[in-house]
Formats: structure tokens, sequence, C-alpha cells
């Protein structure tokens, strides 16, 4: 009998990291091999716990939790989301302009489902978070990638932005802070941004799921207190800022001018009830994380266990042979990358190859994040501070015998 064929919408799509190296390092483990795991920003998975008042909310509401909900979501929950958003600034910003869905991964995939017709595109970062370029292919649109290089500390050009607008250009998307850079942006830049999508009528898509992940007193700027009347979908969640990624639960707010958005929340609404609602349970979280004293800066500030971990890799590259890096402002990773001058040929998926296979460390290679000829690796920054200083004592010993093996065929390409 025939195999059953895939869509041919997958064809373009990439996830790697859940992919092969991942599937690679369970076989290892399986094997009895034990693996330092870098490749995800899961808290739980690296010791963080929810705090204790998310857990009591829930634990209070369960019996209120039994039906299907709201399609939008539980309205006290969106009455807080509104009352946050409006606080950073957001223009008509209101409860029916609020969507809760099944983490922000959900919502993603509605806002460009509800947005896109066949052949549209939409300028993404570049890197960016991958999910972002795979629900723009699987909903018909085609991504244009605007870079951040490591050059300009990561940061867009307005200029290259502006450049790669067509006709078809339907919405810009934004991640800040960034993952995987940790870049964040600052004001001016994001003003010249919001210029660039007025003129051009684009709709602004931010994914601030990072916004309260943030080191060395960087501000964070929401993107929808600049946009004004610029319409503006800002994602945001429990799954980071509260390390509670297993309750998935994320939320979009539609701010900006209410008549030129008005068909588009009615798109969205319709998405939401077509899939029923999200999660309720975990629904009774988001007002207390949103209301109380946030529990994040403890970790983040100095003597916090985030902040030691991006000390130690900082301290790593400023020792190593090979690594330079971009110091990260906010979110949970580093995206290090290995210099030119060092190593002149150099392939990211086989160097994070070598990496597993040779010494037990799993991290995701830089081209994952449609990066074209990447240099770079993200790494998360979850793991306690002494084990990150091991992962790159390990990647300095495979990086040694890298450049070891290029030298003789350096040299035989010149004889």
């Amino acid at each position: 009998m025939a195999p059953i064929k895939p869509s041919a919408h997958l064809a373009e799509v990439r996830y790697e990291i859940r992919g092969a190296l991942t599937r690679r390092a369970r076989e290892l483990e399986a094997a009895g091999q034990p693996i330092i795991k870098l490749n995800i920003g899961n808290p739980a998975r690296y010791g963080f716990t929810v705090p204790d008042h998310l857990r009591e909310a829930i634990a209070a509401h369960l019996h209120e939790s039994e039906a299907y909900g709201h399609e939008q979501g539980l309205e006290e929950a969106r009455e807080a989301i509104a009352a946050q958003q409006r606080a950073r600034g957001a223009h008509h910003v209101e409860v029916e302009r609020i969507f809760i869905g099944n983490g922000v991964s959900e919502l993603i995939d509605l806002s460009l489902r509800a947005l896109l017709q066949q052949g549209d595109e939409v300028l993404l970062p570049s890197p960016d978070y991958p999910l972002w370029s795979a629900a723009t292919i699987l909903n018909g649109g085609v991504p244009r990638y605007y870079r951040c290089l490591a050059e300009h500390r990561h940061m867009p050009d307005p200029e290259e932005i502006e450049a790669l607008i067509t006709p078809r250009t339907r919405a810009l998307v934004l991640i800040n802070p960034n993952n995987p850079t940790g870049a964040v942006y600052p004001r001016a830049l994001l003003e010249q941004i919001v210029e660039i999508a007025a003129r051009h009528r684009l709709l602004l898509l931010c994914d601030e799921i990072y916004d309260e992940i943030l080191y060395d007193n960087t501000p964070f700027q929401p993107l929808a207190e600049v946009a004004g009347n610029v319409p503006c979908v800002s994602f945001g969640g429990l799954s980071k800022v509260h390390r509670a990624c297993g309750y998935r639960v994320g939320w979009l707010s539609l701010s900006g001018d209410p008549l030129r958005t008005h068909d588009y929340r009615d798109a969205l609404q319709l998405l939401a009830a077509l899939r029923l609602c999200a999660n309720v349970t975990a629904q009774w979280a988001v007002i207390p994380a949103l209301k109380d004293t946030p529990t994040i800066t403890a970790l983040t500030a100095p003597g916090g266990r985030l902040h030691n971990a991006r000390k130690a890799v900082l301290d790593s590259v400023a020792v190593s042979k090979y690594l330079d890096l971009v110091t990260p402002g906010g979110a949970l990773y580093a995206f290090p990358r290995i210099r030119s001058d060092r190593m002149a040929n150099f392939n990211d998926d086989a160097f994070a190859l070598r990496l597993l296979e040779e010494e037990s460390v799993l991290v995701v290679p830089g081209s994952s994040f449609n990066v074209p000829t990447s240099r770079h690796l993200r790494l998360t920054l979850l793991p306690q501070p002494a084990q990150l200083s091991e992962v790159f004592v390990r990647m300095e010993r495979v990086l040694e015998r890298m450049a070891a093996e290029e030298t003789p065929r350096a040299a035989a390409a010149l004889a």
C-alpha cells in the first residue's frame, strides 16, 4: 500500500529546538549517557517552580473550571490583562480586545490565520523564534527576513525593514526581549519601526513573552504604548516570567484604532470560538500573576540565579579563544558566535552534533532560527551557573579539536 503523504505545507517548516539533535540526545540517554540539555527554555526542568500564590489561585477555583469557558478567556483574567496593558500606555485596550489562548504559541497561529491571504508577506527578524516562520508558512504567508546582526548588537535596521516592504506585506513582527539573542529594543528604535508600520499600514505583532526578564537595569519599552493608534497585537503569558510553561496560558492584546481593527478582532473571535476555549483551570493564575508583586526580579537581580547564570556565560566567553557574545539584556538565552578569525570554516550543525556526541552537551545551532550561514549557537541560561561554566569548558575542547583538524586541511589546500 502507498504511504500516507504529509501535507506539502510542511516542506518548509522546521523546529530544530526539538528536532533531530534532540532525538539523538534521547537515544544517547536511553543508552545510559547523561546529557546536559541547553536547548529549551523550560524553567521547571531546571528546578524553577511556579510561585505558590498562582498554584493556590488554581486550587481555589477548581470547582469553577469544569465547563467550557468564554472563547476569549475568563472575563476576570482578561480584565487583569487589559488593566496591565492600559497601565503600560496601550491605546484602546478593552476586555473584548483581549484573547487568552493555550500559550502564546496558539495565539501566534490564530493572529496570522486571521490576517493572511495566500501569498501575503510577513516581515520577521533573522534570527527569529521559528514558530513565527512556521505559522506564517502554514497560513499561506511568505516570510521576509530583516537581519539582526551581532555587529549591530542584534538590533534591526529600520532602513532594511522598509526596503523589504512590497504591496503584499501585511505585518511586521518584533520579538522583544528577543529570543534567541537576548536583545532588548530601545524606545527610539521602536519609534522608527512604528513610523514604518504607519506609513505602509502594516499590522504590528510584538512577542513580549519575556517582558520582565531583564538584566542590569535594562528598561523594557512595550510596543503598544509607542504604537498609539497604529494597530498592534502584543503577546504575553505565564510561561517564562512566572515559570509556568505547563499551564499553557498566553494572551494577546489588540490595541490601536478600533475602526481599523474591528473586522480583524471579529476574525480572531471566530477562530477562538472554533477551538471552544483555552484551558480554564490555569487561567485563574493570571489574576494574581499580574496583580501581585513580581517574583522574577529576585532571580534576575545581582545575586539571583539567572543573573549568576548569565555572568557564568559572560565570564566563560571572555576567556574563550574561539567565542564572542553580545551581552543579552533580557530573556533566558545567550547567542554566542564562533570567531571567524579563529576558525574560518565552521558549520554550526556539525559543531552542535560533535558537542553532543563527544561532550554530551545539547545546544541549538543558530541556523535553526532562520539565520543563513550561521556561526551562532543558542543556549539557555536556566541551568545552575556551575554547570554552564562546565559546558563552556566542553565547548572549548571541541573547538580546539576542530581547529587542530582545520590546520592540516588549510595547509594541504595551499600546497
